[in-house]
């Protein structure tokens, strides 16, 4: 399949379009227009520090498949902007004392999981960052996006970029998360967010998008997981995709859908 991208169109052709997407219905090798993503560049250029700005770009995400691409770019675009980087370091510990010696710290430390925030949170002032968890509900939810205001030893200051609470400066706190879909329990104490300039496609439901890149050099690889990226803006004009060759994989299963 080839990644089609046309010219802006009213929402009812791009409508059926991304039912297309979505029903596995495009034709394999069928040549479409590719346009390139220029979000890598200019997404963080302009006045980094100020909330404002990233209000106004709040719904200009890049969206990748896999999320060792997602943490790839979200590295990429924090180098970018300038002020000191500030490190803040998990406490993992397994909640059974028993099995301490089965599982060190060291090992506990070197976990990435989906849904947990690094061990070693890496940001700086100006950064978006995406909640994990809903600790201050409706303020503070899973997948609220907001922008790094201050970073202090115990907590860090952000400002939430869209939705009623627009403009709202809060505090985020460390808190204690336990991961659910592991062999053995352990906890990690650290703040519930990670950088967001960039998210999985998965991450990405729900969320409504002015302008939507795409970065596909590793293609999807779950059902629908195409159609929810491209459905994430209203126009194709807004959306950008990067696909190698300019194809990529739409994985569909059918049965799914009857």
């Amino acid at each position: 399949m080839r990644v089609e991208l046309q010219e802006d169109q009213s929402g009812e052709v791009f409508s059926k379009q991304l039912l297309y997407i979505g029903n596995g219905n495009i034709a394999v090798d069928t040549s479409f227009t590719l346009h390139s993503l220029p979000i890598f560049v200019t997404f963080v250029n302009q006045r980094p520090n100020s909330w404002r700005w990233f209000s106004q770009r709040l719904q200009r995400v890049i969206l990748a498949a896999k999320n060792v691409d997602v943490n790839e770019m979200n590295f990429q675009i924090q180098e970018k902007i300038a002020g000191e980087l500030k490190n803040y370091k998990s406490v993992d510990s397994v909640t059974n004392e028993d099995e301490v010696v089965n599982y060190p710290t060291e090992f506990l430390n070197s976990l990435e999981l989906p849904g947990l925030p690094p061990h070693n949170l890496q940001v700086k002032i100006g950064s978006v960052i995406i909640m994990l968890r809903n600790i201050n509900q409706p303020r503070l939810c899973n997948g609220t996006r907001l922008a790094v205001k201050k970073l202090l030893n115990n907590v860090i200051e952000a400002t939430i970029l869209k939705g009623k609470y627009k403009g709202e400066d809060v505090l985020i706190p460390r808190i204690p998360m336990i991961p659910n879909d592991m062999p053995f329990s352990f906890k990690r104490l650290q703040f519930p967010v990670r950088l967001a300039f960039a998210m999985s496609i998965n991450k990405s439901q729900g969320q409504s998008l002015s302008v939507c890149g795409i970065n596909l050099e590793n293609p999807c690889f779950s059902h629908g997981q195409l159609y929810v990226a491209c459905s994430r803006v209203g126009k194709p004009s807004t959306l950008f995709i990067d696909a190698p060759e300019h194809k990529t994989k739409n994985i569909v299963y059918q049965k799914a859908l009857e």
